[in-house]
């Protein structure tokens, strides 16, 4: 009984060390087989006693989508890319919505967002494609959200 309780004691530090949900549930199913030797079961049963609350843990969290991997669009973040909401000057934009701006030190590709007026002037980065910057007018609709 001792060795299964020491087990989940270990599981449990190592699970504040890394603050993972997965060594909770083994640090659970090693004190699930710990009752079990408690209740003078044999050692099968101790190690089916682990498994099943190890498994019905895991199955849980899956329903409750706590292991979900939450995806980021970095093109998009500001978190994730310092451009996004930068100042940039736009001259004048050619006739397939593009234009060359003057940012960090060198000449970059840029597109007007979808929906937005072609106009010239200063324009917030709202997502970079690639190496093009995609533009929305400052004072504009998505300029003013910000």
């Amino acid at each position: 009984m001792w060795i299964w309780l020491g087990l989940a004691a270990l599981a449990l530090i190592g699970e504040l060390a890394t603050g993972t949900f997965y060594l909770l549930l083994v640090a659970l199913g090693l004190a699930a087989g710990g009752i079990a030797a408690w209740l003078l079961a044999g050692l099968q049963w101790q190690l089916v006693a682990c498994g099943v609350v190890l498994l019905l843990g895991l199955l849980a969290l899956r329903k409750t989508r706590v292991l979900k991997k939450r995806e980021v669009n970095a093109a998009s973040n500001a978190d994730v890319n310092l451009d996004i909401g930068q100042t940039v000057n736009v001259e004048a934009w050619a006739e397939n919505g593009t234009a060359r701006v003057w940012y960090r030190g060198a000449h970059w590709q840029a597109e007007l967002a979808a929906g937005q007026p072609a106009h010239g002037g200063e324009h917030i980065i709202t997502e970079l494609r690639g190496t093009r910057l995609v533009l929305t007018p400052k004072g504009g609709a998505a300029g003013a959200a910000r």
